[in-house]
């Protein structure tokens, strides 16, 4: 029996993972799946209870599950806490321990929000982009780092690190990530300031020579995110480091009408995942029921199919969203000026009548 687990987290995290369960429940019924979910506390709530963001037996249950659905985590009641310690920690530890090194984010349009986003219609009408981004190495892990010194001249400083192997095998994933797409893929750096950079184009260079049909661009990341915002649809797959990734796939968001409605896997090398939504906590409208649930949603739909290799369920997954948006039903991110929204629970009654 595959397990899920579910590590609901803090903010608006429990309410978007409760409409995610529903909608894993619904596939046993529907399929008789027989998916087992588990859950852990994670993030600030975990903190509250055991004194770690990340506890013991939320890792462990992280480590034996077949898979990982995430809410999300954080929030200013945890920002005075000791940095170790916070909520944000608990991502950190997770995508460390597990060996998640490469984040899936993809960012699509469904035609019925065309009108959501900030972009003129035929700019991002279609849109379709996967943003493939390291997620264990670079600055956020690198060492040395810390601030230092007397209060009035202190200094802080990170450091930004990446291996032959590390760049080697976020490079095969994205390379083969644009095999099964539209076998185009862009490597994006900045090799004209930064010799890590450097490194890294070469890398990528060496490893596109074993996949020939793919055409292999590369771009600076100063003008990836121009590039984004002016021509969306020139891009397939991008490939790119942990920091440059965190910034493009938040950009990329917005092109397609909320952050609400995307979803990210992170993988190992042998496909076991933990799912999330590319939004945050919103601690502002936490236990409103105003929350979008469909980014976790359709986080599940990747699950199925990329670590359960299940496209039967994933398909039903999105057919659901896709009907539920045809259908007008609109959380208040996504909902036009004077268009009537449903709540957290409303939406997710939709997805599931819809399956």
């Amino acid at each position: 029996m595959p397990t899920i687990a579910i590590l609901p987290g803090d903010g608006i995290g429990p309410e978007v993972t409760d409409q995610a369960v529903r909608v894993i429940e619904k596939l046993n019924e529907l399929f008789d799946a027989q998916f087992e979910v588990q859950t852990q506390p994670v993030g600030g709530t975990a903190y509250e209870m055991h004194d770690h963001p990340l506890p013991d037996s939320t890792l462990s249950l992280a480590k034996s599950a077949d898979a990982i659905l995430l809410g999300a985590v954080g929030g200013p009641q945890w920002e005075k806490v000791d940095r170790q310690l916070r909520p944000e920690k608990a991502l950190l530890g997770l995508r460390s321990e597990l060996d998640l090194f490469s984040n899936l984010r993809p960012a699509m349009l469904f035609p019925e929000l065309a009108d959501a986003s900030t972009l003129k219609p035929e700019v991002v009408s279609g849109l379709d982009i996967m943003i493939v981004r390291e997620l264990t190495g670079g600055i956020y892990f690198g060492g040395p780092r810390a601030i230092e010194g007397e209060a009035g001249s202190r200094k802080g400083y990170n450091t930004m690190v990446y291996t032959e192997a590390e760049i080697a095998r976020i490079a095969r994933s994205a390379f083969e990530m644009a095999m099964q797409r539209d076998k185009r893929l862009c490597s994006v750096d900045k090799a004209n300031v930064l010799e890590v950079s450097e490194l890294w184009r070469e890398v990528v260079t060496e490893v596109g020579n074993s996949y020939p049909e793919v055409e292999l661009s590369h771009m600076y990341i100063d003008n990836a995110c121009m590039q984004l915002v002016r021509a969306p649809k020139q891009f397939d797959v991008i490939v790119t480091t942990n920091m440059f990734g965190d910034i493009l796939s938040d950009a990329a968001s917005m092109l397609t009408g909320s952050i609400g409605m995307l979803p990210s896997a992170s993988l190992d090398s042998n496909g076991k995942g933990m799912y999330e939504p590319v939004h945050g906590s919103a601690p502002d409208i936490a236990g409103e029921g105003k929350a979008n649930p469909l980014a976790t949603i359709l986080s599940v739909a990747m699950m199925m199919r990329s670590t359960f290799g299940n496209e039967e369920f994933a398909a039903a997954i999105e057919a659901a969203v896709k009907q539920t948006l045809a259908d007008g039903l609109r959380t208040g991110d996504i909902a036009r000026e004077g268009e009537a929204t449903v709540s957290t629970e409303a939406m997710g009654d939709a997805v599931v009548d819809r399956m």
